[in-house]
């Protein structure tokens, strides 16, 4: 995978897990607290009413009920606000605790009925539960009388439900104005209106709950008023979410990014610290330092081009330090030569003969051939070898190089042939490329048996000029063709330079050609002969064509050929 898309997935990861850990926590924390709050509010309402409904059943009175709102409100927290069901204000929290009575909150009030729940025998006829109900009604009016008395009088008052449900007042201590009623029989506690409500009832198909309706009428005549109680105040702030698991998860979410990061980094500057490693071992002359090249990414990549350019470094570098021994060596034993014949000539140890003579010249002439032709080759790889283009007439450049070389051709017994069927032309530097025809001529010339032939062909392909340097030689091997155009190199070591050239001919011939925008490629078939094909761009004939030596615009000449060529082929 690439290593872009690596560290934006991981980077896409964490924001992901980032807020998907944010809204959970948030979701989680919102809907904790929503719970909470309601259960919380629940209880609370749930403590509140209870508490003022056991104050209104044991006191039957709200005087002095500001005291059990205090204490509720600090208990639970809540501003309360308690009226009547006729809207008289009985008591407000707020007040209470001396600060200003804040707006109360818009939600319904919830209701408070002091009023006892009459209990009534199970399994007895109508009548009985009839007069039940008549006697429960006295017991309950001098219940409140009772309690209501207690209460001014600020006794503590506590009440317990009788076998009715009324409620049996009791104080703390005793108070003399307040003596508990006698009850009277039913026949006299009761009013004629206490009798006409429930008398009907007998006839009911449902003779309780008609029973504790005319109960709870008769009994709004004297029992503590209904309440209304609100809590809460208008446009409260909500709580806010608690910081601690916020802080936990943020710290979570920078933990696991710095991880990422951590991992990302490791992955990245791994590879970068082997590459940093192998590229200062190579600069201080090891190289053969190589980067692990596992991974498809970028990163991986970057290995493999960074073992190419090493790869192609220590090639560069044997090239050159084969390339200073071969000079070496083929400089080395013509001097050697030229020093003894040199040293004896001048100890007249032997003649000065012409015939002496003519071969140290010759041997000099060879070194200089050599020098100029490694100059040649340095200047053309640098890209500094001048070179004078104009249109050649590539026909006329093979025929001029097949008359330079009849007489070589001859003394060897070989037949050299042009098969050119029309003109063609190409622009480059006449001279230079007259010095690629001489060396392929002249190692074919070398190779060939007497009364074999080397042709020299032409023709055009599209766009392209094609020349062909066929001879019948003996061919060269296949695993030779690879190093045809290295330096110095020949196929039968045991060739010397009188019979094998220089062994920089063909290198030479081959940057010649590449600065023409060209290649030079060979086939060959060993015992039958070789070819070497020369492609080179055409280029349109001359619009004038003036009287110059054949295929140049300067002399006609050819330049001496370096002779390159394996000979053990």
């Amino acid at each position: 995978m690439s290593f872009r898309l690596r560290a934006l997935g991981l980077l896409l990861l964490v924001a992901l897990a980032a807020t998907a850990a944010t809204a959970w926590l948030t979701w989680r924390q919102a809907t904790g607290q929503v719970r909470e709050e309601v259960s919380a509010g629940r209880e609370e309402i749930a403590l509140i009413t209870g508490e003022l409904y056991a104050y209104g059943y044991a006191h039957g009175t709200w005087d002095g009920v500001s005291a059990t709102v205090a204490a509720l409100s600090r208990q639970t927290g809540q501003r309360i606000r308690v009226v009547s069901d006729a809207d008289v204000l009985l008591a407000d929290s707020d007040a209470l605790a001396g600060r200003d009575v804040r707006p109360v909150s818009t939600r319904p009030p919830v209701l408070v009925d002091p009023r006892p729940r009459l209990v009534l025998p199970v399994g007895k006829v109508p009548r009985a539960s009839v007069k039940t109900t008549l006697v429960a009604l006295g017991a309950y009016r001098d219940s409140v009388a009772y309690a209501t008395c207690l209460t001014r009088a600020r006794a503590a008052v506590h009440a317990e439900p009788d076998r009715f449900g009324m409620p049996q007042a009791t104080a703390d201590r005793p108070v003399g104005q307040c003596a508990p009623l006698k009850q009277p029989p039913v026949s006299q506690a009761l009013s004629r209106q206490d009798r006409d409500a429930a008398m009907p009832c007998e006839k009911e198909r449902e003779p309780a709950a008609c029973l504790r309706r005319a109960f709870n009428e008769r009994a709004d005549a004297f029992a503590p008023a209904r309440l209304q109680i609100r809590t809460g105040v208008l446009h409260e702030s909500p709580p806010s979410l608690a910081a601690t698991p916020t802080v936990l998860v943020a710290a979570g979410v920078a933990l696991a990014v710095i991880l990422g990061a951590l991992l990302l980094s490791r992955a990245v500057l791994r590879p970068v610290r082997a590459l940093t490693g192998a590229a200062r071992a190579l600069g201080e002359g090891d190289p053969t330092r190589r980067v692990p090249e596992s991974g498809r990414d970028e990163i991986a990549g970057l290995g493999r081009v960074f073992n190419r350019m090493a790869d192609s470094l220590q090639e560069a570098e044997d090239r050159q330090r084969r390339l200073t021994g071969d000079i070496a060596h083929e400089l080395r034993t013509p001097l050697a030569n030229l020093r003894g014949y040199l040293e004896a000539l001048r100890d007249g140890v032997v003649e000065p003969t012409p015939e002496l003579l003519d071969s140290l010249h010759r041997e000099a002439l060879l070194q200089q051939r050599i020098v100029d032709d490694l100059q040649d080759l340095a200047l053309a790889e640098a890209g500094a070898l001048t070179y004078h283009r104009a249109p050649v007439a590539l026909r006329e450049l093979l025929d001029t190089c097949r008359t330079a070389h009849r007489q070589q051709a001859e003394d060897a017994g070989v037949r050299v042939e042009l098969a050119a069927a029309r003109p063609v032309f190409v622009h480059g530097d006449p001279d230079r490329l007259r010095q690629v025809l001489g060396n392929l001529v002249v190692n074919a010339l070398r190779v060939t048996a007497p009364g074999g032939v080397v042709t020299l062909a032409l023709n055009a392909q599209g766009d392209r000029a094609v020349i062909e340097v066929r001879d019948t030689g003996t061919g060269i091997r296949p695993e030779d063709l690879p190093h045809l155009f290295d330096r110095f190199w020949r196929a039968d070591a045991a060739r010397g330079r009188a019979t094998g050239g220089s062994g920089l001919g063909l290198a030479v011939a081959h940057r010649i050609v590449a600065d023409h925008d060209g290649t030079i490629e060979v086939a060959s078939t060993l015992g039958a002969g070789s070819t070497f094909t020369v492609v080179l761009p055409a280029a349109s004939p001359p619009s004038v064509t003036s009287p110059r030596a054949p295929g140049s615009g300067r002399a006609a000449l050819p330049v001496p050929p370096d002779t390159d060529r394996p000979a053990s082929r």
